[in-house]
């Protein structure tokens, strides 16, 4: 569809700010809400919508499952307590406690291994990365989908990565069996008026699409076209200004840059994923 509706044109000019834009895309509902997705860190304490966990929980089954083995669990966290507790684990995003739900993804082997003690019959292949791995691609396509279902009825979602930095403390505080590991949380809530964020741009096409085979990365004008769409994004939300490309590079500097995340490998493991 050509972009000559003006919400088509605003949706699109907004997502990749000041760079280079599709000149024809398709639209509909759901295009229009995956197009308007931001991160919100700021929520209401209001309820939310009665069934609203069935709800995504049962969007989140409906994507894809490598092999129909549903190597992933789903942990809805409502209780106060629980909540304050996982912000600190967190670094102290203050959002995970004021809004009313967090979802934690599990990237979960232990189900399989207990039916395979049930049926006495062996689930080795559970201990090898690609499994680890199958649970994990599986969590985040189910994450999605509930993302995709609250933004579409009003709400506000963030992904919580730092949930890794402690992954044995955060199994321990969710009662979580050898087998299973939170890879991540979802936030949900009411997104708070007075103090709203806008749709952060994303990187041109030319930055990460290519057709039919690998065609080299973006040239240097096409990264600083990027980083100065960031730098402006940021400077009309009062944030610092430091653009895309510095702050990307800086999170992969050194095993420290990551947080405590370098030390995965040794976590997975102590949550019985042997990773052979």
């Amino acid at each position: 569809m050509a972009l000559d509706d003006p919400e088509h044109y605003a949706a699109l000019s907004v997502r990749y700010g000041s760079q280079v834009r599709p000149d024809h895309i398709l639209w509909n509902d759901t295009i229009a809400v995956q197009l308007a997705h931001r991160s919100v860190r700021t929520y209401r304490p209001d309820a939310l919508p009665e069934h609203i966990i069935e709800t995504l929980a049962a969007t989140a089954q409906s994507a894809a499952s490598s092999s129909n083995q549903h190597l992933w669990s789903l942990i809805a966290v409502t209780d106060q307590d629980v909540r304050s507790r996982l912000a600190v684990l967190a670094r102290n995003q203050r959002h995970i406690e004021e809004a009313p739900l967090i979802l934690l993804w599990v990237a979960d082997v232990a189900r399989t291994r207990h039916i395979g003690q049930h049926r006495k019959v062996p689930t080795d292949g559970t201990h090898y990365l690609d499994s680890f791995l199958t649970a994990a691609i599986d969590a985040a396509l189910a994450a999605q989908n509930a993302a995709v279902t609250a933004e579409s009825l009003g709400l506000g979602t963030v992904y919580i990565g730092a949930l890794r930095s402690h992954p044995e403390e955060v199994a321990s505080l969710v009662g979580l069996p050898d087998g299973a590991v939170v890879l991540f949380g979802l936030v949900v809530g009411y997104p708070d008026p007075a103090r709203v964020t806008s749709v952060k741009p994303r990187p041109s096409q030319a930055i990460v699409v290519h057709r039919d085979r690998f065609a080299g990365h973006a040239d240097a004008g096409t990264l600083e076209t990027y980083d100065a769409a960031s730098r402006e994004f940021q400077k009309g939300q009062g944030q610092a200004e430091t653009g895309w490309i510095e702050p990307a590079i800086a999170r992969m500097a050194d095993a420290a840059a990551l947080g405590g995340r370098d030390r995965l490998r040794e976590a997975l493991n102590n949550r019985g994923f042997r990773l052979l």
